[in-house]
């Protein structure tokens, strides 16, 4: 297999070798526009500009991120002055990272526009009863003090929304003092633990004018200094990147969804709740999880079934080795209470990624390079090699090689660890040609 960091430069090798934080989104909340939403699963917005900046090739950069999360990628490809683009299949995410690509937008009218919805707000009769407006899970996390100013700035955003950009930045704004304003256990992980309390959530008018500061200081700051092509993102699936040309991009960077059973629709069903567009768990089904990559347990259809996911005919590469760690699963699972079927989970994940390849070896130029951050698991202490199935899949697909840098061992310091498989993540690199 080739190394496809031969496409960096011999000290950009050694700065990325350095680099073991690409998985973490934390380092981003001290960054300008990163920083407006919290998402759990983004990745290291400083390693992304080294990876962009230590990249050669004859030919001017088009990033492409078939994952693009809360924009991290495009949002770093603008700062660095390149053409970048990304695709997101989650709704609420994606519109989010749509709205941090905003930061053109003129800060007068955005600061108007909030200062009218927190002027309507602060003067707006109380709602009724919260509990016939409010799911259960918004009820548990915040005071009624602090609902009711967030239930005024809703309905005051509601009013006053015009569908401009200012309109939306103030969307986004509200959304990123939801957790901030409760009391909850709120951090930036699948569920909302309500039984767990901070000491000194946010007051909600108040949150919501010092978002605005931030986000207003960080728009006058990306304005006064990037100056690359705007970058674009679309609501799309990964598995058939529709929004995305043939042979226009040359540098992927990207983290899928882990073999983790992590649910990226429960991740923001706080927010959603809030908003009215789910009224119950259930509900994300039907508005999140059927367009997500199926890595979670909670992803999979009634209609699914082992045997008709492991016919995929794209699955041929890793099939022998997949048959048998998805029937170890199903047998493995009756031993647990939950009997969660990780065997339909695993086989549905790769059937999944092995269509995001061969979509991406059609949008790719020859000689692009890919990198995928990514980590294997091992449900009910059953191993799945996910770096190396992976890559497998991406030469079966068109490309042309892989290679594996490992950058740290996972789940080292879990006390109730179910296994005792050491797990690693790492980058997938990839080779186009």
């Amino acid at each position: 297999m080739g190394n496809v960091s031969a496409g960096l430069s011999l000290n950009s090798k050694k700065e990325l070798s350095k680099t073991h934080n690409s998985s973490t989104f934390v380092d981003n909340m001290r960054l300008a526009v990163h920083r407006w939403y919290r998402y759990p699963a983004g990745f290291s917005a400083q390693w992304v500009k080294e990876v962009i900046t230590g990249f050669k090739s004859n030919e001017p950069i088009t990033l492409f991120d078939p994952f693009v999360g809360c924009g991290t990628t495009v949002i770093t490809g603008e700062e660095c002055g390149v053409q970048s683009y990304g695709i997101e299949a989650h709704p609420f995410v994606v519109r989010m990272a749509k709205a941090k690509l905003l930061w053109r937008e003129n800060t007068k009218a955005f600061r108007e526009h909030t200062e009218r919805v927190l002027r309507f707000a602060e003067n707006l009769p109380e709602s009724g009863d919260l509990k016939s407006i409010y799911p259960i899970l918004v009820l548990k996390c915040y005071s009624e003090g602090s609902l009711r100013e967030l239930d005024a700035l809703r309905r005051s955003w509601i009013h006053h929304d015009d569908h401009s950009s200012a309109s939306e930045l103030t969307w986004l704004a509200l959304v990123g003092i939801l957790r901030a304003s409760s009391f909850a256990g709120t951090a930036p992980w699948q569920y909302i633990l309500p039984k767990k309390t901070k000491k000194r959530p946010k007051k909600p008018f108040d949150a919501f004018d010092t978002q605005t500061d931030i986000m207003i200081k960080d728009m006058e700051r990306f304005q006064s200094t990037v100056k690359g092509p705007h970058g674009r993102i679309f609501e799309d699936d990964a598995r058939y990147c529709s929004s995305i040309a043939d042979n226009s991009i040359n540098l992927i960077i990207t983290s899928p969804p882990y073999t983790n059973n992590y649910d990226y629709a429960d991740a923001t069903r706080l927010e959603m709740s809030f908003l009215g567009e789910i009224r119950k768990w259930s509900d994300l089904q039907r508005k999140v999880r059927k367009y997500l990559i199926r890595s979670c347990s909670q992803h999979m259809s009634n209609d699914d079934t082992l045997g008709m996911i492991l016919e995929d005919k794209n699955l041929e590469p890793i099939i022998t080795e997949l048959r048998e760690v998805c029937y170890e699963l199903s047998k493995v699972k009756e031993c647990h209470g939950g009997r969660k079927r990780y065997d339909l989970m695993v086989a549905a994940y790769f059937s999944d990624l092995a269509k995001v390849w061969i979509s991406l070896r059609r949008v790719c130029r020859d000689g692009a390079k890919a990198c995928f951050v990514v980590g294997d698991s091992a449900p009910y202490g059953v191993y799945v090699p996910v770096d190396r199935w992976l890559g497998e899949l991406a030469v079966a697909a068109g490309f042309k090689s892989y290679y594996f840098e490992k950058t740290r061992d996972r789940n080292v310091k879990w006390k109730n660890r179910k296994h005792d498989v050491l797990l690693h993540e790492g980058r997938l690199w990839v080779n186009a040609s």
